[in-house]
């Protein structure tokens, strides 16, 4: 049985959801937005929420934590340099879900994730 495992396995084991996830929240970080899948955009918007609080905190620790998942030393300065301190006056909700049609190929329901606040550099 399946009680209390928020998780959505997406199709895919354990190592791919994590890669899959971790490549997703950095794209998300680098553009801003990202279009995929539904399922797989409120499964992105957890962790990306969960890098930003991290990066709101500031300290070694949650740098670490952060360096932890997102594996690349240059996006995590990147986190916690530019897009953390946009949202320091906020509680929630750095990021937000559009629904698009279905995809075609598949008949998939479609989205964009995208940060509320994006840095000044991006475009």
């Amino acid at each position: 049985m399946r009680h209390r495992k928020k998780t959505h396995k997406l199709g895919r084991d354990a190592e791919h959801r994590k890669a899959m996830l971790r490549n997703q929240v950095i794209s998300l970080f680098l553009h801003g937005r990202i279009e995929t899948t539904l399922a797989k955009a409120k499964e992105t918007r957890k962790v990306a929420e969960r890098m930003i609080t991290l990066g709101k905190r500031g300290d070694l620790h949650a740098r670490r934590l952060a360096r932890r998942f997102l594996v690349d030393r240059k996006i995590t300065n990147y986190l916690f340099d530019k897009i953390a301190p946009l949202f320091k006056d906020v509680d929630g909700g750095y990021t937000r879900i559009y629904r698009l049609g279905v995809r075609r190929g598949d008949g998939a329901q479609m989205a964009i994730l995208e940060l509320t606040q994006r840095p000044e550099s991006e475009s």
